[in-house]
C-alpha cells in the first residue's frame, strides 16, 4: 500500500476509535470489606474494614453518625458522602467518633455539616485521603499519641453556635500534605486556626493553609504547635488580605524548628520559631 494511503487509513482508524464510547468502568470492589454501613447512626463493634456503598445523611443534633466502639477498625467511605447539614448550625453532632480506641483509620470519606467531622481519641489513628467541608467547629480532631493526618482537604470550617473557635485540623501527631482552606467566623470575637498540633516530636509538613478569617478581638493562626521538638517544614500559609494573627506559631523559640515555610499577609509571619532556614514572608 502506498505510504499516503497507509497514512490515510491510519487516521481513519484513529478517528473511528475516538468516536467509540469509552469502555465501561469496572464496578467498585468491596472485596476487602468486613461489612457495610447502610444507615445512620451506626456503631461499629467488630474489628475490620467497614465500608459505605452509597451516600448517607442524618439530622441528628447530638451524638455521632458513626461510632467506632472497638480497636483496629477502618472506615472506608469509598468517596461517598456522610452528611449532617440537616441538623443546622446549633448541632453538636460528630460525623465519625471514637473514644479511647486504638488504630482507627478513616479514609476516602466526605464529611459535611457536623460540629466535628472526625473526632478520635486514643493512639495510632490515621485519617487520610478525605474531604471535609462545612463542618461547624473542627474538621479533624485527634487526641492521643502516634496519630497521622495526611492528604486531606478541609474546607470552609466554621459557624458553630456553641464555640468561639473554628479549627481546620487539630492532632496529637503528624500532619502531612493537607489543604485547609476557609476557616471562618460566624459571630463576634471568633478565633480561627488552620492546623494545630500537640505531641512531642511531631512533624507538620507540606500543608497548604489559606482563607482564615477572624472577628472582633479574635485572631487567626495558620499553623500552631503546642509541644516541644516539633518540626514545621515546607508549608504554605496565606491570607487573601492582611489579617491580625500569626502565620506559623511555635511552642517556643528553642523548641520548634521552622524551615522552608512561606507566609503571606499575616501581621506576624513567624513567632517562637527556631529558624532553620528557607522561611519567607511577605
Amino acid at each position: 500500500m502506498p505510504f499516503a494511503n497507509r497514512t490515510f487509513a491510519g487516521l481513519a482508524l484513529l478517528a473511528g476509535m475516538l468516536l467509540l464510547p469509552p469502555p465501561a468502568r469496572a464496578a467498585e470492589s468491596y472485596d476487602n470489606c468486613t461489612g457495610f454501613i447502610d444507615s445512620l447512626p451506626a456503631t461499629i463493634a467488630t474489628q475490620g474494614v467497614w465500608c459505605l456503598r452509597d451516600h448517607l445523611a442524618t439530622a441528628i443534633t447530638t451524638g455521632a453518625a458513626i461510632t467506632i466502639a472497638t480497636n483496629n477498625v477502618t472506615i472506608d467511605c469509598n468517596d461517598f458522602k456522610l452528611g449532617g447539614l440537616a441538623a443546622g448550625d446549633a448541632s453538636t453532632a460528630i460525623g465519625i467518633f471514637a473514644s479511647g480506641r486504638q488504630n482507627a483509620t478513616v479514609r476516602h470519606c466526605q464529611l459535611r455539616g457536623f460540629f466535628q467531622g472526625i473526632a478520635l481519641t486514643g493512639n495510632g489513628h490515621v485519617v487520610e485521603d478525605s474531604r471535609l467541608d462545612n463542618n461547624l467547629f473542627m474538621g479533624i480532631n485527634i487526641e492521643g499519641e502516634h496519630n497521622l493526618v495526611q492528604r486531606n482537604r478541609v474546607l470552609d470550617t466554621g459557624g458553630a453556635v456553641a464555640s468561639n473557635f473554628s479549627i481546620g485540623i487539630s492532632v496529637e501527631g503528624d500532619v502531612f500534605d493537607n489543604t485547609v482552606a476557609g476557616v471562618f467566623a460566624n459571630g463576634t470575637d471568633i478565633y480561627s486556626r488552620g492546623v494545630q498540633t500537640y505531641g512531642e516530636g511531631g512533624v507538620v509538613r507540606g500543608n497548604i493553609v489559606r482563607g482564615l478569617v477572624a472577628s472582633g478581638v479574635g485572631n487567626a493562626v495558620g499553623i500552631r504547635a503546642y509541644s516541644s521538638s516539633t518540626a514545621i517544614v515546607d508549608n504554605r500559609v496565606s491570607a487573601g488580605a492582611a489579617i491580625s494573627g500569626v502565620g506559623v506559631y511555635g511552642a517556643a523559640a528553642a523548641q520548634t524548628f521552622c524551615s522552608g515555610n512561606t507566609v503571606a499577609n499575616f501581621a506576624t509571619a513567624f513567632s517562637q520559631c527556631l529558624d532553620a532556614g528557607g522561611n519567607a514572608s511577605y
